[in-house]
């Protein structure tokens, strides 16, 4: 079975109602990212954080995958796929794709602020201000920041290395090291990016298909020559 890396980035849950800071001027929920999105801004003024991460755990709890998703999904029925998102929500999961590689961390779960020790999953109940993992420290929501190392990246890379046919949807390419996964792909293998806006992409097999996520996925269906 060939094998189908799908890359996904926050346009891929737009369409579910999950705003991204990209959308607005850098700000993520009238938040600047500065204050939200950095270890630093941890260290700052952690209940802040904390508050902002609980927020968007409630929001997720009342959203749900889209067609996008369920799409990527479904596209197991034909290849061995594996997703590496850059997004922390769980729509991928609850769409119904079984191998994610989650590099920015995921939502729905809290660790140590210690190095990460202790990963737990909390699912969207918000966490404490006082909430301590077993090693005593303050617990932090499991979320890759800026200015943090990216630990799932080789996992990734190595996906990307063995990718058969590329999928990439919602994603600038400007988040850097994910951005730089596409490079990391066999030159004869195929790339189709699905976005509604015009992006850059310097590999030779790039196929366009300039569009939102749900419907661009149903024109990828048809590319691939699969009948839906």
């Amino acid at each position: 079975m060939q094998k189908l890396v799908v890359l996904t980035g926050a346009g891929i849950s737009a369409e579910s109602g999950i705003k991204t800071f990209r959308d607005s001027d850098g700000l993520w929920e009238n938040y600047n990212v500065e204050d939200v999105a950095t270890i630093d801004a941890w260290y700052r003024n952690p209940d802040l954080m904390t508050d902002f991460y609980n927020a968007r755990r409630a929001e997720l709890a009342k959203t749900g995958p889209n067609d996008a998703h369920k799409l990527v999904a479904k596209l197991e029925d034909f290849y061995d796929v594996t997703v590496v998102t850059q997004n922390i929500d769980d729509l991928h999961e609850r769409g119904g794709s079984t191998k994610i590689i989650h590099l920015h961390g995921e939502a729905t779960k809290a660790c140590s602020e210690n190095g990460k020790r202790h990963v737990q999953d909390i699912g969207y109940r918000a966490i404490g201000y006082d909430e301590r993992t077993p090693d005593g420290a303050r617990m932090r929501p499991f979320i890759v920041w800026f200015g943090e190392a990216v630990p799932m990246m080789d996992e990734a890379i190595a996906a990307v290395e063995q990718a058969d046919i590329m999928v990439i949807i919602g994603t600038s390419l400007n988040v850097y090291p994910a951005a730089g996964l596409i490079m990391y792909a066999p030159a004869n293998t195929p790339i189709y990016f699905i976005d509604p806006k015009d992006v850059q992409a310097s590999r030779p097999n790039v196929h366009f298909i300039k569009d939102v996520a749900t419907s661009g996925m149903r024109k990828l269906f048809d590319e691939l020559g699969i009948r839906l």
